[in-house]
């Protein structure tokens, strides 16, 4: 059964926060490798793009898409896991 985007999104969230707890300031990550990951197959066009879809719709504030490859569905995201400073109001 190929993976869900459910399964990848996990997978994806679980690279996050593994990196973030080791210190990590960012992480890069291959949407070939994260489908492989999850046990579907790289070279699968649906697969790659579900898997894409995932990990540009997980990209927050910060994070930028390092490389895009139009035709073969694939894509490098660099996560930045610094925590966004966000202002309080003063009162």
């Amino acid at each position: 059964m190929p993976p869900t985007a459910w399964d990848i999104q996990n997978r994806l969230t679980a690279i996050l926060n593994s990196a973030r707890y080791s210190g990590q300031v960012y992480v890069d990550v291959e949407s070939g490798k994260l489908c492989e990951e999850v046990g579907g197959h790289p070279l699968a066009n649906q697969q790659k793009r579900i898997c894409c879809d995932v990990m540009i719709r997980m990209m927050r504030a910060g994070d930028t898409v390092v490389k895009e490859s139009g035709g073969d569905q694939d894509v490098i995201v660099r996560y930045n896991l610094r925590a966004i400073d966000v202002k309080q109001p003063k009162n």
